[in-house]
């Protein structure tokens, strides 16, 4: 039977009840699912990291070098603390005005651009907001409805899982800005030559307006249509009023003034060294100076023009001498210049020092008692058969204080101290400042190490100089700012530095006067020394005092050489004028003496400690821990039987045959001159030495309060002050009205006593425990008021 109208109206009322329980249904697993979407798991992370060029920054964080990234673009991060304010908000105005209000997705923008696009009936605007375009960098989603249907849905979780200032973050630092440029820091670093946060309100308006047509808009290819879109940057800045109207006018006013602007390239040596960290890091800190790094390389290509291609390389370091931080490294004049291997790092490199070494073998025999500054050397022709030394203008001098010898760069001089010391002392004492270059066995350099017929680096015997500066102390030289820095180690006493400071003192040659010089006396009072290769390969100077220390080398890097390759003439200019470069600090140039010299009288010929018989005697100083045991040897009494005029004076000079040897003392501590009041003869003699504790004696502790303490005694207690050491230490002076007390620990003590004329006895004792542990003193009964 066929179905009537009722029915068929009921049928259908029937079927469209199922599809509104089915739409019913649908409709309310909509925010079901949506909201599983949102909440699914999702790594934020991976939206807001950057490809970031490997950065080699100075010590105050500014860009010096860089590298490409993995995908051979410039791309600096840079948090927003460190981008301009005007390109923040140009940004905001210019791409997402309501960026601070939505939660990812722009509805007031998407129907806006809906009914724009409707109305053309063509696209002519779109609602991406600025988080959606991070989702966009970071998935490559297709340029298509869906896409832009996945990008808000990415855009919403993300906003869920990030705050606005890191999506801001990562969109000024992931955005195209044309070329291989991304990130804002790398656009403003190339168009305008200055970080992003220096850029004008114009600057930013045009760096803003880059994404969204990179290579439309281009600065450099389309001038014109990237001046508009910088004015229509500056119009949105208005609207939104970011900027006033006054600011705005100004801006619009402004030339593009885009260019093409290398990106810094300063210390290209030490960026190649450092490339691995920095590449791996992403950003490594230095401790160099821009503005010390930048003179210092304009220097020495300065200094190559002058000398008309006869020296074809350079290198230089400048050391904060407190801190051994390198504030300038300059590894070779020109880094691109392939035909003299510029890109050889000549601060690592190996060559030879000539007499830039000679500074350490005085300062090392010194330290030993072997030398005194103020005693004469003989400057002569030496012999040692198969090596015939001489100095370097093949001239000779005679008789000269080692001071003199020193501060001249005598060669002969220095010889015989590296005889009198040890070269194998010399080549030990060097390895222990740090000379990894000297790999051969002492006999392998001889006499010659002091005279330089070694290598070694720059950057090493810079260190070695730096150690002099500090007075004694031995830091490692510091590159990496955030690098704990090693303890100081000693190497020489503070005395022994002093009196380098006085023996290496001297104005630099273009200060002596005349021209438009500096008068001496404004500046500050510096040290210095150079040293010259053996035929003339290498050219070195190292100028020093408490604020910095300074060291050049010049040279060819093929190695040929030149008569013009002469330490003091080609290196020392170099350095003078990098050393007075340098920033004025405000605290002392040059280190007080304080207790760490004293003052004794010397024979006036010798320049020894003086005896009864020296004729005529002058005052000299002396490192407080240096016993003045080796005395004068050329006066004695003059007996019968001599020529009348030596028995007219009564004292009779002798003198060494030859320089090989030379040595004007003789070990004393026994004799001392002693005027007395009832002595007619005017020299009297008599026995000096430790009565307390005696030679070899034996103490057992008693841990009774004040039990364990001795007081020091020696034969000219009554005559004299005399001086006290224990074990090295400097305990003080004693006197008859104030006697020194040692207080005893368990182990061997060596007790040394000296008078100010530089006699010298010591004593060795030891101290036991008691054998009972009952009876074994406690810390705090072995410790005394």
């Amino acid at each position: 039977m066929r179905p009537t109208f009722s029915n068929k109206l009921n049928a259908l009322a029937h079927w469209c009840s199922r599809q509104k329980r089915k739409a019913a249904c649908g409709l309310a697993l909509v925010p079901a699912a949506l909201g599983a979407i949102l909440l699914w798991p999702m790594d934020a992370s991976y939206y807001l990291r950057v490809s970031a060029s490997g950065e080699m920054q100075d010590c105050s964080g500014r860009l010096l070098y860089a590298f490409l990234n993995p995908d051979e673009q410039w791309s600096f991060a840079r948090e927003l603390s460190e981008v301009s304010p005007r390109l923040i908000s140009a940004t905001i105005a210019a791409e997402d005005q309501r960026f601070f209000r939505h939660r990812g997705v722009d509805l007031v923008a998407c129907i806006r651009a809906v009914w724009q696009n409707l109305k053309h009936r063509r696209v002519i605007s779109g609602a991406s907001t600025l988080t959606m375009q991070v989702v966009k960098r970071g998935d490559r989603t297709p340029r298509s409805l869906v896409g832009k249907v996945c990008q808000a849905v990415q855009a919403i979780r993300l906003e869920l899982r990030a705050d606005k200032k890191s999506i801001l973050r990562a969109y000024l630092n992931r955005a195209p800005y044309g070329l291989n440029l991304v990130g804002c820091e790398a656009a403003a670093r190339r168009f305008f030559g200055k970080p992003s946060a220096e850029l004008t309100l114009a600057e930013a308006a045009l760096i803003a307006g880059l994404p969204k047509s990179p290579t439309a808009c281009a600065p450099l290819s389309h001038p014109e249509a990237a001046l508009r879109r910088r004015n229509y940057v500056l119009r949105r800045m208005l609207d939104e009023r970011f900027v006033s109207p006054e600011e705005f006018r100004r801006a619009l006013a402004e030339p593009l003034r885009a260019g093409w602007r290398p990106f810094p390239s300063l210390a290209p040596h030490l960026a190649m060294l450092l490339k691995p960290d920095i590449v791996g890091q992403g950003k490594v800190r230095t401790t160099l100076l821009p503005s010390v790094q930048t003179t210092a390389e304009h220097l020495v290509r300065e200094s190559l023009d002058r000398t008309h291609a006869e020296i074809g390389n350079a290198a230089a370091l400048v050391i904060d001498a407190p801190s051994a931080s390198i504030l300038a490294r300059v590894g070779a004049a020109d880094f691109s210049d392939t035909s003299r291997s510029g890109q050889v790092d000549v601060c690592r490199s190996p060559r030879s020092p000539g007499s830039a070494l000679k500074p350490f073998t005085y300062a090392l025999a010194m330290e030993r008692g072997c030398l005194y500054a103020g005693e004469r050397l003989l400057d002569s022709s030496l012999d040692y058969g198969l090596y015939d030394p001489e100095n370097f203008d093949r001239r000779y001098r005679g008789l000269v204080s080692a001071s003199y010898a020193l501060r001249r760069s005598l060669n002969i001089p220095a010889i015989a101290v590296l005889e009198r010391v040890g070269y194998a002392n010399v080549h030990s004492f060097l390895r222990d400042l740090g000379f990894t270059t000297l790999d051969q066995s002492p006999e392998r350099y001889g006499l010659g190490l002091t005279l330089g017929n070694c290598e070694v680096k720059l950057e090493e015997l810079a260190a070695a100089y730096c150690m002099l500066a500090n007075l004694g102390e031995h830091r490692p030289l510091q590159i990496l700012s955030e690098a704990p820095a090693d303890a100081p180690r000693r190497c020489l006493s503070r005395g022994v530095c002093l009196k380098l400071y006085e023996m290496l003192e001297q104005p630099l040659p273009a200060e002596l006067g005349g021209g438009d010089a500096q008068p001496v006396n404004t500046l500050t009072r510096v040290a210095w020394k150079t040293g010259t290769s053996t035929g003339h390969h290498d050219a070195w100077a190292f100028v020093f005092n408490r604020h910095y220390v300074v060291g050049v080398w010049m040279g060819n890097s093929d190695g040929a050489p030149s008569d013009k390759l002469v330490g003091a003439e080609a290196a020392l200019p170099l350095a003078a004028k990098l050393f007075r470069a340098l920033p004025p600090k405000s605290d002392p140039d040059w280190p007080e003496a304080g207790s760490d010299l004293y003052e004794a009288s010397v024979c006036a010929l010798s320049g020894l400690p003086a005896t009864a018989y020296c004729p005529r005697t002058t005052r000299a100083s002396f490192p407080r821990n240096q016993f003045l045991n080796r005395r004068c040897d050329m006066h004695y009494p003059a007996r019968s039987g001599l020529s009348a005029v030596a028995q007219s004076s009564g004292i009779i000079e002798r003198w060494p045959a030859t320089a090989r040897g030379w040595n004007l003392a003789r070990i004393s501590a026994a004799i001392v001159p002693n005027a007395g009041k009832n002595d007619t003869s005017g020299v009297r003699t008599q026995a000096f030495r430790i009565l307390c504790p005696p030679d070899k004696a034996e103490y057992v502790l008693t841990g009774e309060r004040n039990g364990d303490r001795i007081h020091l005694r020696a034969s000219l207690d009554e005559q004299m002050p005399l001086h006290w050491y224990a074990d090295e230490v400097y305990l003080g002076t004693s006197t008859p009205q104030s006697p020194i007390q040692f207080d005893l620990t368990a182990g061997t003590h060596k007790v040394t006593c000296m008078t100010p004329d530089g006699l010298v006895d010591q004593a060795v004792c030891s101290v036991a425990l008691p054998k009972g542990p009952r009876d074994r003193p406690t810390d705090r009964q072995r410790t005394f008021p």
